[in-house]
């Protein structure tokens, strides 16, 4: 014999079955935001050495760099296929960029090119090419700018450029290699601290190196005292400061660089001849011949992630035995 329902029954019944019935919905909902990100996500966002904020929504597919030091940085984060262009360069090339189209030489970038090339991210060398990314953007293209001077730049870059690449993991391998390279060559090495003094020479004349420049770095990262340090840099350039031979005798440093620009056997024949002159004569270094003449591929551009062997090349002319 059925039983009747009655009216305070079916209410019951009715709120668990709407209830049940919010549940499913609500389940149903959240398993779909999960399988699909929001259409507005960000693939990245990144902020560049102009204190930029660039936001990439998704992986780019076409780069151009401006400098050729972004090349093996990018090859090893997994970014050698990206790249659609590069510029001339008498520095080392990796063997994948060596074909790909040109757009110009490091100090004139040619927009155009850039442009043909259809790339949707420009990587831009910082203290040189700024001056594109207002053009590039106009042209919805969008641009990072780097700077990839000193060894500190060089690790952060390694790992905004593994941003780029969705790599994150390429990077901090990168990063850990090199500074176990650099703790291998100062373990074999005094730990004194060695007074050096870095001199720039070109065809224009003599400038002093300070601790920003590229031998300035490696030599702070071997933990030698730069004599030059403190000096008022250039006005066009802080990482350098005037030549004074007075000054310079002062110092009296125990251990002179010279890093150059130009053809290096032409400079050091001038350097040489130079050296016989009474006042470099009373420098123990210059007398004592210890005044090494560093190698233009790792000290006149950014060595990028080769800086373990410019620390490296700088330990062994002072300590030939260093490995």
């Amino acid at each position: 014999m059925l039983q009747k329902i009655g009216d305070d029954d079916m209410k019951g019944y009715v709120k668990i079955l709407l209830v049940v019935m919010v549940l499913g919905l609500l389940l149903a909902g959240c398993g779909k935001d999960t399988a699909k990100p929001a259409e507005n996500a960000n693939y990245a966002v990144i902020t560049d050495d102009m204190g930029r904020q660039v936001e990439l929504t998704k992986k780019p597919a076409r780069i151009v760099v401006t400098s050729a030091s972004f090349l093996e940085p990018l090859e090893a984060v997994g970014g050698a296929e990206l790249v659609v262009g590069r510029p001339d360069s008498k520095t080392r090339m990796p063997d994948f960029a060596k074909e790909l189209p040109s757009v110009g030489k490091v100090y004139q970038i040619d927009t155009e090119k850039i442009i043909a090339c259809q790339p949707d991210l420009v990587i831009i060398n910082k203290g040189m090419n700024e001056k594109l990314v207002n053009t590039l953007e106009a042209n919805g293209i969008k641009t990072l700018v780097l700077d990839m001077k000193s060894y500190e730049d060089v690790k952060r870059e390694v790992s905004t450029l593994a941003m780029v690449t969705g790599d994150k993991e390429k990077g901090e391998q990168l990063i850990k290699n090199m500074e176990e390279k650099i703790a291998a060559v100062k373990a074999q090495i005094p730990q004194d601290k060695r007074r050096v003094s870095i001199i720039h020479s070109t065809s224009q004349g003599l400038t002093v190196q300070l601790e920003g420049s590229i031998a300035g770095s490696v030599a702070a990262m071997l933990g030698w005292e730069n004599v030059a340090s403190g000096t008022k840099p250039l006005e066009k350039n802080p990482d350098a400061a005037p030549y004074s031979m007075e000054t310079l005798v002062e110092q009296n440093p125990e251990i002179i660089f010279v890093t150059s620009m130009g053809k290096l056997s032409a400079i050091r024949a001038s350097m040489e001849e130079t050296m016989q002159g009474p006042a470099w004569q009373s420098i123990p270094a210059v007398r004592e011949k210890r005044v090494y003449y560093l190698p233009q591929e790792l000290f006149l551009l950014s060595p990028g992630i080769h800086y373990p062997e410019a620390v490296e090349t700088m330990a062994k002319c002072v300590y030939p035995d260093a490995k």
